[in-house]
């Protein structure tokens, strides 16, 4: 009886160390600036003529009028990562930050498509659900989840988590829980910011500190779950 007791004992210690190092595994990944707080370097607009500039150490788009949404986009593609960055809007403006997103000749002759995490200052307070831009629309929004909805700080600087792992998408505003979203329809793409096409000119959206953790490369110790 002594023996058929010691087996499971040391089974459940190796099992809660394995899970445990899958879990810290994920984190081991080094952090990578997309953005040098200096230039666009690395960066690709697509879409519309919205402006992208670098101020202050922030990138800000403006809108410009008679123009579609616009998407300042990351050159290299990314299917498994954390993303973090800052982010700051006018009230007026709509925005967000596309993920595993793409352009291409075939669809819709180059739009820019995929999921986004969306930016809302609105009333409606939809800030870090998912939208699926020019494609099939709203996939994971905020109605029944007031405390995602109450984290958002308007006027001020906010921060926006990201973990894109296999078909499962999580996103955090200001460290609450906001959409948690399984779906495969694409594993792969840019990041990207967009600035929605409007009537009024001169709108504001600035990002700042954006990295990125990529659990696909080859110095990652993660195990996507």
């Amino acid at each position: 009886m002594k023996r058929w007791f010691k087996k499971p004992v040391v089974w459940l210690s190796m099992s809660c160390w394995l899970s445990a190092g899958l879990v810290m595994g994920a984190d081991t990944a080094p952090w990578q600036e997309l953005f040098d707080g200096k230039t666009l370097q690395g960066w690709v607009q697509r879409g519309g003529k919205a402006r992208y500039s670098v101020k202050d150490g922030a990138i800000v788009g403006s809108t410009v009028t008679n123009t579609p949404n616009s998407f300042l986009c990351t050159e290299k593609t990314y299917g498994n990562f954390v993303l973090e960055l800052d982010f700051k809007v006018d009230s007026e403006l709509n925005s967000g930050v596309q993920i595993r997103s793409e352009s291409r000749p075939d669809f819709r002759n180059g739009v820019v498509h995929g999921y986004q995490v969306e930016i809302d200052p609105s009333a409606r307070a939809w800030t870090g659900g998912i939208y699926d831009e020019s494609r099939r629309g709203w996939l994971k929004d905020l109605k029944a989840n007031e405390p995602a909805r109450k984290a958002f700080k308007a006027g001020e600087w906010n921060h926006f988590r990201i973990e894109a792992r296999g078909d499962s998408i999580k996103t955090w505003l200001n460290g609450v829980p906001a959409a948690d979203l399984k779906d495969d329809k694409t594993l792969r793409g840019f990041i990207a910011l967009q600035v929605h096409g409007g009537k009024t000119a001169g709108l504001e959206v600035r990002w700042r500190q954006i990295r990125l953790q990529d659990l696909d490369a080859p110095d990652s110790s993660s195990t996507i779950r």
